[in-house]
Order: structure tokens, then sequence, then C-alpha cells
């Protein structure tokens, strides 16, 4: 009887073993998609870029996987699009987001991250008028900072200062630890001809970065008589 209950015991078991390991080779289950694209970040932001990639592959065959079975949700179809993002395919962020914002056409993070692949794509048309949905849609979301950042940096690059100074001033407010954003709002208030203004944003973004070389050539510039 015992014998009977052990072969039974290892017929349930083993099936669940073997599906397990053919789902995931890095000991994730299968419904961690963004957990894989959280770990690649922080292996990126520590440099460790083949791992990073690694765990990029692993979320986006997860997401495929479960798009392929029809359970596909917001989340699954934003851990794609954040993760092809960070693989730098925007074309296919593009593709991706365009057949999913027909059924989630208010899912915020979404409508971000179509913008930034548009803007990296120099589609600038396009990325602004998705960062403005998206602030527009959740104004007081952690990533709005960073929308008005890209906002900013299209008015930049169009020679809109006067508007790229007001999206950059409302990054910096939002998000004030990033000198790289601090020396663009410098050099759009150079550009306008306004050397106090801009000296007062290169000094933040040196004080965040001593060593920040063209924001202390910015101000030195600003401040030469």
């Amino acid at each position: 009887m015992n014998r009977f209950f052990i072969l039974l015991a290892l017929l349930l078991i083993i099936p669940g073993l073997q599906a397990s390991a053919q789902n995931n080779s890095f000991g994730f289950v299968k419904g961690d998609a963004m957990d894989l694209y959280n770990t690649g970040r922080e292996m990126e932001n520590q440099g460790r870029m083949q791992d990073a990639q690694n765990y990029y592959d692993q979320a986006i065959k997860i997401c495929n996987e479960i798009i392929a079975q029809n359970d596909a949700g917001r989340d699954t179809y934003t851990a794609l699009l954040w993760t092809l993002l960070r693989q730098k395919k925007y074309d296919e962020v593009i593709t991706w987001g365009e057949r999913v914002m027909r059924y989630y056409n208010d899912e915020y993070r979404l409508l971000e991250t179509m913008g930034e692949a548009y803007f990296y794509l120099n589609d600038y048309e396009n990325s602004l008028k998705f960062m403005q949905q998206y602030v527009n849609l959740i104004p007081g979301d952690e990533r709005v900072s960073i929308a008005y950042f890209f906002t900013g940096e299209i008015y930049r690059i169009e020679k809109k200062y006067m508007l790229a100074d007001m999206a950059y001033s409302t990054a910096v407010r939002l998000q004030p630890g990033i000198a790289l954003w601090w020396y663009r709002l410098g050099q759009v208030r150079e550009y306008s001809g306004e050397p106090i203004p801009a000296a007062d944003a290169y000094g933040r973004a040196v004080k965040l970065t001593p060593d920040y070389q063209a924001a202390l050539d910015g101000l030195g510039r600003v401040r030469t008589p």
C-alpha cells in the first residue's frame, strides 16, 4: 500500500517539475516577465550588459508565450514594450504598441513608451503627441518627469527654446537629481540669451556631478563678461 502511494505521488510531481523546467531555465515562473525586466534593468545599471540582455530575452520569450495563449493583459504588453525599448528595438515597440493600443488606448505606460520609441526614431511629431496624451491622462505618475524631459528635448532640437525651458524646468522640479536635465535647461537658457538663469542651471548640474565637463564649460561661458 505504501509503495502504491509513493508511486502515485511521483507520477503527480514529476510532470510538474518537467513543465517547470521547460517553462524557464532562469528559475522564474511563467508570469514573471516584469520581474525579469526589472532584474535586467538592475543588471544594466551595474554595467552587466550581457546578463541584462539574457534577462530581457527571457522576458520577451515569456510575453510571447502568454500572447500566443491569448492570455495577455496590460502588464504583459507593458513588460514586452518596456523590454523592447531597452533593447533599442524601436520599430518593434511601435508595431506592437499600435496593435495593443486598439484595445488599451488608456494604458498610460504604453503611451509613454510609444513616445520614447518615436523620439529615438526621430519622429518628433508623434513622440510629442504620445507624451502629451500620457501627461494629460496621468499627471501625477512617477514617470511624468521623463515625459517632460523628452518634451524638452524635442523643443530644444526644434529650437523652440522658451517651450523647452518650460518642459525642462518642470522635469527638474519633479526630479531634481539628474545632472543631464539641469545641463539641458542651462543650454536652452543660454541659447535664449539668459546668462543668469543659465548659470544657475549649469551650476546645479555641476553640483550633482562635479566633473561634468560640458556643464563646467557652459558655466564658464555664461559667467564670462
